[in-house]
Parts: C-alpha cells; structure tokens; sequence
C-alpha cells in the first residue's frame, strides 16, 4: 500500500472520530452515527489495502474495525 493512501484512510478515520465527539458532546445522534460510518468506511478501505498487500492479519484486524 503506499504512504499516501495509508494517510488518507488515517485522515478519513480521523474524520469520523471528530464527527463521532461532536455530535456525542451535542447529544446529535444523527452525527454520531455518520461519524461511526465515516471510521467503519475508512476501516474496510484500510483491509482493502492490507489485502492488496498481503497482510492478512492487519486486514482481519481492519475489517474487525470497521465491523465494530
């Protein structure tokens, strides 16, 4: 995988977890779930990646995440 789509998934799962603490601190369900789907998103992005390189175990890891 190259660098640069590793730090875009990390910035898109940042995203999320921003969007998911605001809207928890706003009591916006709404938010808080986009942002679950925002890191769920960038989680199975990262183990499409993982695969691609054949690192089975960091994809399983990532695919937990994004299940999780």
């Amino acid at each position: 995988m190259g660098l640069k789509d590793n730090l875009e998934n990390l910035a898109e799962e940042a995203k999320g977890k921003i969007q998911e603490a605001t809207g928890k601190a706003r009591g916006d369900e709404q938010q808080q779930a986009e942002g679950q789907a925002t890191q769920s998103e960038a989680n199975a992005k990262q183990a499409g990646e993982n695969l691609k390189d054949g690192d089975f175990k960091g994809a399983a890891q990532d695919a937990k995440d994004a299940l999780s």
